[in-house]
């Protein structure tokens, strides 16, 4: 779906949602309502891209008349190679799930995070549970400013590499593991960026539990949230807030200058 109207002009700014199953989901097309309520000559379209034509995809990008990408989450380190800059955010975590074509260069950052944090807040939660190190545990790090944050993996060693890499003093660190009872009831929040196979080891989860899989998507949080019947939500239960995210970086990059009242064909 595009917009209601389904107005492409040749100064419409197209983006693409690229993903393996991009057209699966409906976030494109919340995008475009967004874009619609605004006025804003924009259209997001979504894009199903096998892994191997990404590369050449998001090459020639820069030579077309796309102006840039949200990517889905199997995308996000793939991209880091062909990007010509970046935001600091990405160069500290090593994933970027956004880009913008600037003449034949693509810029990239990172939002799914700030997504997160977002929700977090508007929720009021304070104390959360972040399992995982990977590159979107950091990049909430980044976004992450004013909660407290206790920090669970299996592996000791790296976690305290990764508290030691975003400057976290004092960071309350927690083995998390396998035949463990790891109880996470009192957390305003949990957060699963991990690469755990299962959360058996979680006896009792949060109200509120968080992460970026797609419906789609295998979740082991989705799995144990129902599992103990608590609330889980992942990419598909914060569309709207994705896309509110999606758009203020775009204005912000300049790239919705054009309202529809503008167009000319």
């Amino acid at each position: 779906m595009m917009n209601d109207a389904n107005e492409i002009s040749h100064h419409t700014m197209l983006y693409g949602f690229i993903g393996e199953s991009a057209g699966q989901s409906s976030f494109s097309a919340t995008l475009n309502k967004l874009f619609k309520a605004n006025n804003k000559n924009a259209m997001m379209i979504p894009m199903n891209i096998r892994e191997d034509d990404f590369y050449y995809t998001l090459v020639n990008m820069k030579k077309s008349h796309v102006n840039g990408a949200l990517l889905a989450r199997e995308y996000t380190k793939s991209i880091i190679e062909i990007l010509d800059d970046a935001s600091d955010r990405v160069k500290l975590s090593g994933v970027c799930d956004i880009v913008v074509r600037d003449g034949q260069k693509l810029f990239g950052d990172v939002i799914f995070a700030s997504v997160l944090a977002d929700v977090l807040k508007k929720r009021g939660a304070k104390k959360i549970a972040l399992l995982g190190v990977n590159g979107y545990a950091k990049a909430f790090c980044l976004a992450a400013e004013g909660f407290e944050i206790s920090y669970f993996y299996d592996d000791l060693e790296a976690l305290m590499q990764f508290v030691v890499q975003m400057q976290r003093e004092n960071a309350d660190i927690n083995r998390i593991a396998s035949g463990m009872q790891v109880n996470l009831a009192s957390y305003d929040a949990v957060i699963d960026f991990s690469d755990f196979e299962s959360l058996d080891m979680v006896c009792s989860l949060s109200a509120v539990n968080l992460d970026i899989n797609g419906k789609k998507e295998p979740s082991v949080l989705r799995t144990r949230a129902g599992e103990l019947g608590v609330s889980y939500k992942g990419f598909d239960d914060v569309l709207e807030e994705t896309a509110q995210e999606v758009f203020e970086f775009l204005k912000m990059q300049k790239h919705l200058e054009h309202d529809k009242s503008d167009m000319k064909f």
